[in-house]
C-alpha cells in the first residue's frame, strides 16, 4: 500500500506537469493510453482473454463515464491547486463511500459514522475557506466533484467484484478512459511535445505499478488496516510541492486536512469493530 501511495503521488505530480500544456480531457486520455499497454499485458498473462469478455457491460460503462469525469475534474483541480491541498480535499472520498454504501448497497451506517462524516465535511469547509483558494474556487469544487466520482466508482467496484475479475475492471477502465476522454479532447487536442514523452511514459509506469500494488494490498491485507496508509499521500504531496513548485501548505490547510483524516480514521476503526462484532 505504501508503494501504491508513492506511485500514485508521482503519477499525480506528472498529471500536474502535463496539465500546464494540455487540456484536462487530453491529460485524462494520456493517463489511460499510457497505462493501457502495461495493464493489458498483465491481464492477458495472469488471466487470459475470457475473463475480459465475460463482464457486466452496463456497470463497466457507468464506471468508464465516472472515470472520465473524475480524471478530468481532478486534472483541472490539481493544475490550479498545490498537490497537498488537492489531496486534503480529496480525502473526503472515503467518507463519501461510507455515506453512499447505505442507500446503494444496503449497508448499515450507524449514527456514529454519520457524525464522523459530518465532521469530515466540516474539515472540507475549513479547506474551502472564503480567503485563500476561496469558498467558490472552481478548482476546489472540481476536486470535490472528482472525490464524489471516485466514491461512486468505488461502489460500482464492490458490485462488479461479485461477478467480474480485477483484470477486467482495470483493462476496461483504461480502455474507456483512453477512448472516451480522447474523443472529448479532440476539438482542443494539442500536439504532443517531444520533451513531454518521458512524462507520459512515466505516467503509464507509475499508474500501472500503483494500480497493481493497491490491488494486491487489499487482496492480501485487511481493508481497515491498509486503507489508513492512503493518508501518507499528504506527506508525498508536501514533498513534491516543495521540490517541484516551491510551495508549502498554510496552517488552515493543515487544520482542514487533520479534521478530514481524523474522521476518516475513526470511520475505519468503526468499520473494523463492526466486522469483528459480526465475525468474532
Amino acid at each position: 500500500m505504501l508503494v501504491a501511495v508513492v506511485m500514485f503521488s508521482i503519477m499525480d505530480a506528472l498529471l500536474k506537469l502535463l496539465s500546464a500544456h494540455y487540456p484536462p480531457f487530453q491529460v485524462a486520455a494520456l493517463r489511460g493510453a499510457s497505462s493501457l499497454p502495461f495493464v493489458l499485458t498483465w491481464a492477458l498473462a495472469s488471466g487470459g482473454l475470457k475473463p475480459l469478455l465475460r463482464v457486466r457491460w452496463s456497470l463497466h460503462l457507468l464506471r468508464g463515464v465516472l472515470g472520465i469525469g473524475m480524471m478530468a475534474t481532478f486534472v483541472y483541480g490539481v493544475h490550479r491547486l498545490p498537490l497537498s491541498t488537492t489531496y486534503s480535499i480529496f480525502f473526503i472520498a472515503p467518507l463519501l463511500i461510507t455515506a453512499l454504501s447505505g442507500p446503494i448497497l444496503g449497508e448499515r451506517v450507524g449514527p456514529r459514522r454519520w457524525v464522523a462524516i459530518g465532521i469530515g465535511l466540516i474539515g472540507v469547509l475549513v479547506l474551502l475557506r472564503p480567503s485563500g483558494e476561496g469558498m467558490l474556487s472552481l478548482a476546489a469544487l472540481a476536486v470535490l466533484a472528482a472525490a464524489l466520482g471516485y466514491a461512486v466508482s468505488a461502489i460500482t467496484v464492490r458490485l462488479l467484484s461479485r461477478t467480474d475479475s480485477t483484470q477486467a475492471m482495470m483493462v476496461w477502465l483504461m480502455v474507456m478512459l483512453t477512448l472516451g476522454a480522447g474523443a472529448l479532447a479532440l476539438p482542443t487536442w494539442a500536439p504532443i511535445r517531444g520533451e513531454d514523452l518521458w512524462l507520459i511514459v512515466g505516467l503509464g509506469v507509475a499508474g500501472s505499478i500503483g494500480q497493481y500494488a493497491v490491488t494486491e494490498a487489499f487482496r492480501l491485507g485487511e481493508a481497515s488496516l491498509i486503507a489508513p496508509l492512503e493518508y501518507t499521500a499528504l506527506i508525498w504531496g508536501v514533498l513534491l510541492d516543495l521540490s517541484l513548485w516551491g510551495v508549502l501548505p498554510d496552517s488552515t490547510t493543515w487544520v482542514g486536512a487533520a479534521i478530514i483524516v481524523a474522521s476518516g480514521l475513526y470511520l475505519l476503526r468503526r468499520e473494523r469493530v463492526h466486522v469483528e462484532a459480526e465475525h468474532p
